[in-house]
């Protein structure tokens, strides 16, 4: 499954243009036409990233930001105002109440895209750190709730990529070196349908080849060199 991006506005012409421009792209993308149907929305879906207007009827943005940083599970949430309003108060009112970038419209398509991409990083790398700082603190544990452990980093880092286990086996092998016939033989699939599988994490990780599908493995704590527990 991709990165879930929800895109809140009122605007039908902004909701369908940005809804079809993030799906070209590769996110899967929801949207909502008021505050009060995104604010639900974010507590059913969980999307990894909000896009939203700040004049909306039912519920505004400010208002809508607001609430969603009150929830413990909302605080991290990366959020993007996409508005017409474009004063220096407005501004410095969206960062108050806890938008990470304001983009006045009109805007560029491209533009938003790069902050996106931006934003879903910087968030993962945080998560990670967050993850890395947990697993410090137990590293004085039995080898047996080091394991598992590491278990649930890698568990983690898989849920963020949206891989599903059949994907995260094909990388596993592939971390160990082996060949599409290799891998096909071990998971009991043909050469062609492994190929598939390999096509979706090359999208997934947006990396380029296997060589950096792997090292991003590795970055990412999706793989170990000496290899990874089962999950």
């Amino acid at each position: 499954m991709p990165l879930l991006i929800l895109v809140a506005d009122d605007d039908l012409g902004i909701r369908v243009a940005v809804k079809d421009y993030l799906e070209m792209h590769g996110y899967g993308c929801i949207t909502a036409q008021n505050g009060e149907d995104a604010f639900s929305l974010v507590q059913t879906y969980r999307p990894h990233l909000l896009i939203s207007d700040i004049k909306m009827p039912r519920k505004d943005g400010y208002t809508l930001v607001k609430e969603l940083r009150q929830l413990p599970e909302f605080r991290l949430l990366p959020v993007v105002f996409l508005t017409e309003c474009s004063t220096t108060e407005s501004r410095i009112q969206g960062y108050q109440v806890g938008c990470d970038v304001y983009l006045p419209k009109p805007f560029e398509m491209d533009e938003l895209k790069a902050v996106i991409r931006n934003l879903l990083e910087r968030s993962q790398i945080i998560q990670s750190e967050w993850r890395f700082s947990q697993n410090k603190s137990v590293n004085q544990n039995t080898p047996q709730q080091q394991q598992q452990a590491a278990k649930i980093s890698i568990q983690a880092e898989i849920e963020f990529f949206e891989l599903t286990r059949r994907e995260s086996e094909v990388l596993d092998l592939l971390t160990m070196g082996l060949s599409n016939g290799e891998i096909g033989q071990r998971l009991h699939l043909s050469p062609r349908t492994i190929e598939k599988y390999v096509s979706s994490l090359l999208r997934k990780t947006d990396t380029s080849n296997r060589a950096e599908l792997v090292r991003f493995a590795f970055d990412h704590h999706l793989a170990f060199p000496c290899g990874k527990p089962h999950i």
